[in-house]
């Protein structure tokens, strides 16, 4: 796997929505809060279009992609917002002129169909990282999560280096061993919704994280159990698990008719014998790690230690 070249300051980032649209009065504060960090950026037309629910139509959504990748002034992309309509642009990406052009791609959430697309068929780390117009412009977004996200984006040949949950912020083994792997994976849904596709993920060998928000107890349950009888879960090396935000019960005033989290973790997960670590703070929340995708770490739960060695 290629690591892009960091970014510094004085670079030049593209905001694309390859998802949903862009709120107008968050596009000016979301600018804003890259330019913060010594960039400058260049809008992309997907950040100022809307189509129903999706940031202008697949082909404009694609051809902002495209673009941004194949523009030698653009030094890293950086997707504004999540929401829905990734999956959809696949068929129409130019992977040819994204492998030949590696650079900073990062996003999270939506974003993970193009994370698992482009870590396969191109060949470089991308970056599960929090955006520009959701957590960036958020009153609290806090020094970890700003430093984590730097510390992936800014210094990419970085290695040997621990993956921490900030202070006061336990990891919970939850199945005991350790492995080594690619690091992949990303938003609960986005993975299921790959399969039967030309970019279902590969999990074998590798070290799968999972993470989602807003699915009820019973639909964590579903999807983890689509991925078992898939293989993906038997092929992979351990697992990281993240936040599980508004993941609760369909009725909330009746808990018992569902099955906790941690319930169906125990019975579809522990099963597995492989080395499995929880509550890694990194999804939907804040505050929320940065995981560079692609890259090689190492998992060790006896002293819940994730390590990027590659």
């Amino acid at each position: 796997m290629i690591f892009p070249k960091a970014l510094k300051i004085g670079d030049t980032v593209g905001l694309i929505s390859a998802s949903g649209a862009t709120p107008p009065d968050k596009l000016k504060p979301a600018i804003e809060s890259v330019e913060k960090l010594g960039l400058k950026v260049v809008v992309g037309e997907t950040c100022q279009a809307r189509h129903g629910y999706l940031a202008g139509t697949d082909q404009l959504r694609a051809s902002d992609v495209n673009q941004m990748f194949n523009d030698s002034t653009i030094d890293g992309i950086f997707c504004i917002r999540g929401g829905y309509g990734a999956t959809k642009i696949l068929p129409l990406l130019d992977f040819d002129v994204i492998r030949a052009n590696p650079k900073v791609f990062a996003g999270y959430s939506d974003v993970t169909a193009l994370h698992i697309a482009i870590n396969q068929k191109c060949g470089f780390v991308t970056y599960h990282t929090p955006m520009p117009s959701t957590e960036f412009i958020q009153q609290d977004m806090d020094e970890y999560t700003w430093d984590s996200f730097k510390q992936q984006v800014m210094a990419t040949t970085c290695h040997d280096y621990l993956l921490k949950n900030p202070l006061g912020h336990s990891m919970t083994t939850l199945a005991a061993g350790q492995a080594t792997g690619q690091l992949i994976g990303g938003n609960l849904t986005l993975v299921t919704a790959s399969l039967g596709t030309p970019y279902e993920i590969d999990t074998k060998n590798k070290i799968l994280f999972l993470e989602d928000i807003d699915e009820t107890e019973h639909r964590v349950d579903r999807m983890l159990t689509q991925l078992k009888l898939a293989g993906k879960l038997d092929e992979a090396a351990g697992i990281l698990l993240g936040a599980w935000t508004n993941c609760g019960p369909d009725n909330p005033k009746h808990p018992e008719h569902s099955l906790s989290l941690q319930t169906i973790f125990q019975e579809i997960l522990v099963p597995l014998k492989k080395p499995i670590l929880m509550d890694l703070t990194c999804g939907h929340c804040l505050p929320t790690m940065s995981l560079p995708l692609g890259s090689t770490i190492s998992l060790n739960t006896e002293n819940q230690q994730i390590r990027v060695i590659e």
